[in-house]
């Protein structure tokens, strides 16, 4: 039953915008895949994909090797920072480069410093660059506490010099944890719709929206939506190839030896002063920027509105979650107890619905909730279900590793004392999974409370939810509206932050 509704959640919405895209006349669709303004799309989509993961890696490299390869006092401090910035959603960090720049910007007011307003492509890269670059971060200072010392031993015994060893050695074992933190990066440019509608920079992303909104060409909209699509899989595609048949773990007998920290000696000083300037970028320039544009307030209607903003983020974000553990919990089962071809396949098609983009994945459900569920069109309930099908994703790995450290002993004792399969798992598994389960729902929450593209087009007409409060007020350039909005979204997204570190501390 869960795996039927997965792929009916799923797998449906998607059929249905491949048939709406398909529905055109035979002139019409090679006028619409011809178009000029597809390459153009595609070029700038690419561009931006490309750059923020070059910019993300200039600033991750560095702060993981500082992190696990050097002798830097305070790591876990350093660490805690490297990670801070992902309490500052992406369209928040937009709404922050567009409030304090310009003529009447925070710099200008508060240091008279006037710098002119940053929009467009470069706006787009250092918004997105300064929210996802922990992504590629975390992951690589993971592979770099997993090397084996002992390799880069064996390279200088050979004669290799400290650059050759890092170049010949080490990097190419880093090779998956860059993959993974990269096709992370790329997957949130590609699907982006919060900044660079802010930005007004056109990716498919934004395309997308301007053709929906506008109602003029749906079936163009669609299409919009397959190309994104398209380049979904054609990352995942080129992450799976070039990790395949890759073989990075110790083959031969031995113990892994412990690591030696670097000494930094006299660059010390340039990695504080490189971590003092990530943390400003990335950290105290937003909270400084919105703490100022809510002291300048002086309309407080957006105060009055906040609580019901937050009242509608929670409506739909905690169902959302609840029914996320609640799907999770019998998919990971599968997949752990169980595994087999069709375990596999469900948990594959719930991290389809999470690598979609999320402007394509709203818009197949709107086609599908049109044509064969009109009633659910613009209710809060086909809004929870998008959310539900969109973050199944992040609540199956918490379940699974809770599953992976739960000893299946345990059931099968409570069987043979009696007890039936689903008291046993009830009386027996489900206890140890508790915790692995909260933190399912904190982070599904925690994701839909932040979410901006499915909201947009799925939530009922009136509902306004803190995302959006952030960004239909930086849009019209009410930046001092939309404070307090992106303020209580950075206060929960700093406790997604605290429940991240947690995590990975356990």
């Amino acid at each position: 039953m869960p795996g039927a509704l997965v792929v009916l959640g799923v797998l449906v919405p998607l059929v249905y915008l491949f048939i709406r895209a398909f529905s055109a006349e035979p002139s019409e669709l090679v006028d619409i895949l011809w178009r000029w303004r597809n390459l153009e799309l595609l070029y700038n989509t690419v561009l931006l994909t490309a750059g923020v993961v070059l910019a993300t890696s200039a600033i991750a490299f560095p702060l993981a090797w500082l992190t696990t390869r050097s002798d830097l006092k305070g790591k876990r401090l350093v660490t805690l920072l490297g990670v801070l910035p992902l309490a500052v959603p992406g369209y928040v960090m937009a709404y922050v480069l567009l409030a304090s720049t310009g003529s009447y910007g925070t710099l200008e007011h508060l240091f008279g410093i006037d710098i002119a307003r940053i929009s467009g492509f470069w706006g787009s890269l250092i918004a997105l660059t300064l929210y996802t670059f922990p992504y590629l971060f975390l992951n690589l200072r993971s592979a770099m506490a997993g090397l084996d010392p002992g390799l880069e031993e064996s390279a200088r015994s050979l004669g290799y010099n400290a650059r050759q060893t890092f170049l010949r050695v080490v990097l190419p074992q880093l090779r998956p944890g860059f993959y993974a933190g990269a096709l992370l990066v790329g997957l949130h440019v590609i699907g982006d719709f919060g900044v660079v509608s802010l930005m007004r920079f056109e990716t498919f992303s934004y395309a997308l929206y301007l053709q929906y909104a506008s109602a003029f060409d749906r079936i163009y909209a669609a299409w919009l939506a397959l190309m994104l699509l398209a380049l979904t899989a054609g990352l995942l595609l080129m992450e799976a190839r070039l990790l395949r048949n890759v073989v990075f773990h110790r083959t031969g007998s031995g113990t892994q030896r412990t690591n030696v920290p670097a000494r930094l000696g006299a660059w010390r000083y340039a990695a504080y002063a490189f971590v003092a300037l990530l943390l400003l970028a990335s950290v105290v320039i937003p909270v400084t920027t919105v703490g100022y544009w809510m002291s300048q307030a002086v309309d407080m209607q957006p105060w009055g509105r906040l609580g019901e903003a937050l009242w509608a983020s929670v409506s739909a974000s905690g169902p959302a979650a609840l029914l996320c553990a609640t799907l999770a919990l019998p998919l990971a089962y599968l997949s752990v107890r169980h595994p087999s071809t069709t375990s596999r396949g469900l948990e594959r098609v719930a991290y389809l619905g999470y690598a979609t983009p999320p402007l394509a994945f709203a818009l197949a459900i709107v086609f599908f909730s049109l044509q064969a569920a009109s009633l659910l069109y613009q209710s809060l309930v086909l809004l929870i279900i998008a959310y539900t099908f969109h973050f199944l994703a992040e609540a199956i790995g918490p379940v699974r590793s809770a599953l992976y450290q739960a000893p299946p002993r345990v059931e099968e004792a409570a069987r043979v004392l009696g007890r039936s399969p689903l008291g046993a798992f009830f009386s027996a598994t489900f206890p140890l999974l508790r915790r692995g389960l909260l933190v399912s729902v904190a982070f599904v929450f925690l994701s839909a409370m932040k979410e901006l593209p499915i909201t947009f087009l799925l939530s009922p007409i009136g509902f306004e939810t803190l995302a959006l409060g952030v960004w239909s007020f930086t849009n019209e350039a009410l930046f001092g509206a939309a404070a307090p909005y992106a303020l209580t979204l950075i206060i929960f997204s700093a406790a997604f932050v605290g429940l991240l570190l947690l995590r990975e501390d356990r």
